[in-house]
C-alpha cells in the first residue's frame, strides 16, 4: 500500500507541474500586451517598452517559463499582481479558505441529500418513489448554476427580504450560495446512488442476507451501500473537485471575494501572475482530492486494499 501511495504521490507532482507548463504556455500565447493594458493606450512605446523590460516580458519564451517554475516550486512564490502589486500569496492565503469553505458546504449539502435520495430510489425501482426522486435529480441536473443563483437572489433577497443577497458579514450570507451550488450536485449524486444500488441490489450477499429474515434497513446499511460506495466516492471527490474550481459562478453573482472572483477579475484585466497562481493552487487541491479519494478505495473496499497488497508482495518476491 505504500509503494502505491508513493507511485501516486509523484503521479500528481507531474499533473501539477504539467498544470502549471499549461497555463503559463496559454498566457504567452494570447494575443493583447499587458504592459499596454497596464499603462493604457495613452503610453508611449518607450514607456510601454520600459513596462515589458521591467515585467520581464522580453525575455524568451523558455527564460520565462524556467523562472516561472523555479518561483513557483521551489521558492513557493507565486509572484506578485501587475495592478495591485500586492502578493498573490498573500491574497490567495485570504480567499483560499473562504472557496473552501463553499466547496465543503455544497459536498456536505449534496451528498445529506442526494445519497438517501438515490438510496430510496433504489429500493422502491419502477414504483411512484424512483420516479418522482428521478424526476426531482433530472430537474436539478439540467438547472443553469447562474441563473438559479440570480433567482434566488430575487426572490429570497429582493421580495421577500429574508436573507442577504451578497457579501460575508455573517453565516445567513452562505444560505443561498450554498443552495445555488449544490442543486446541480444533488441531482448528479442522486442518479449516480440509485444506479450503484441497483448494481448490488440482486447480487448473492443481498438475497442471502433476506432470505435469513435479516431486516431490510440492515441490509441497506450493512450490506448494500458499503458494496455500492466506490462509485460514489468517485462521485463525491469528482464533485468536491468541480465545487473548488467552478465557485466562479457562484462568487461572482454572490460577492464572494474567493478564489474564483478573483481569478476572473484577473482573466478579464490580463493579470497572468494572478491567474497563473490560482490555477497552479486550484490543480494542487483537485489533483489532492483525487488523491484522497483513490486512498478511500482501499479502507472502504478490503478488496481493492488486498489487491494493493498483492501487487507489492508480487513486485517484493521478484526483485
Amino acid at each position: 500500500m505504500s509503494k502505491y501511495i508513493i507511485k501516486r504521490l509523484i503521479t500528481t507532482i507531474f499533473i501539477i507541474v504539467g498544470a502549471a507548463i499549461l497555463i503559463f504556455t496559454i498566457l504567452y500565447f494570447v494575443p493583447g500586451d499587458p504592459a499596454r493594458i497596464l499603462l493604457g493606450s495613452e503610453a508611449s512605446e518607450a514607456d510601454v517598452e520600459a513596462k515589458r523590460q521591467l515585467l520581464g516580458l522580453t525575455d524568451p519564451y523558455l527564460v520565462r517559463l524556467v523562472r516561472f517554475l523555479k518561483d513557483t516550486f521551489l521558492h513557493f512564490d507565486l509572484g506578485t499582481s501587475w495592478f495591485t502589486d500586492i502578493s498573490v500569496n498573500k491574497e490567495l492565503a485570504v480567499r483560499l479558505p473562504r472557496t473552501l469553505l463553499l466547496g465543503t458546504l455544497f459536498v456536505v449539502l449534496s451528498s445529506a441529500i442526494a445519497i438517501p435520495l438515490g438510496i430510496s430510489a433504489a429500493i422502491h425501482q419502477n414504483q411512484w418513489q424512483d420516479r418522482l426522486c428521478m424526476v426531482i435529480a433530472m430537474i436539478l441536473t439540467a438547472l443553469p448554476d447562474f441563473w438559479l443563483a440570480l433567482m434566488l437572489v430575487l426572490v429570497f433577497s429582493l421580495k421577500l427580504g429574508w436573507l442577504p443577497a451578497f457579501g460575508i458579514e455573517s453565516w445567513q450570507c452562505f444560505i443561498l450560495p450554498v443552495i445555488a451550488g449544490s442543486l446541480r450536485s444533488i441531482g448528479n449524486l442522486a442518479r449516480q446512488t440509485r444506479a450503484s444500488m441497483l448494481n448490488v441490489t440482486r447480487s448473492d450477499f443481498v438475497v442471502t442476507a433476506r432470505s435469513k429474515g435479516v431486516p431490510e434497513e440492515r441490509v441497506i446499511r450493512r450490506h448494500m451501500l458499503p458494496n455500492a460506495l466506490i462509485p460514489i466516492i468517485t462521485t463525491i471527490g469528482g464533485t468536491f473537485a468541480s465545487c473548488i474550481a467552478g465557485t466562479v459562478i457562484i462568487e461572482q453573482v454572490f460577492s464572494i471575494p474567493g478564489i474564483g472572483t478573483y481569478m476572473t477579475n484577473a482573466v478579464s484585466s490580463r493579470d497572468c501572475p494572478v491567474v497563473q497562481g490560482c490555477v497552479v493552487i486550484l490543480a494542487i487541491f483537485i489533483a489532492l482530492i483525487m488523491l484522497v479519494v483513490d486512498l478511500i478505495y482501499g479502507f472502504v473496499d478490503p478488496r481493492i486494499k488486498a489487491q494493493y497488497v498483492a501487487q507489492s508482495k508480487k513486485k517484493g518476491g521478484k526483485a
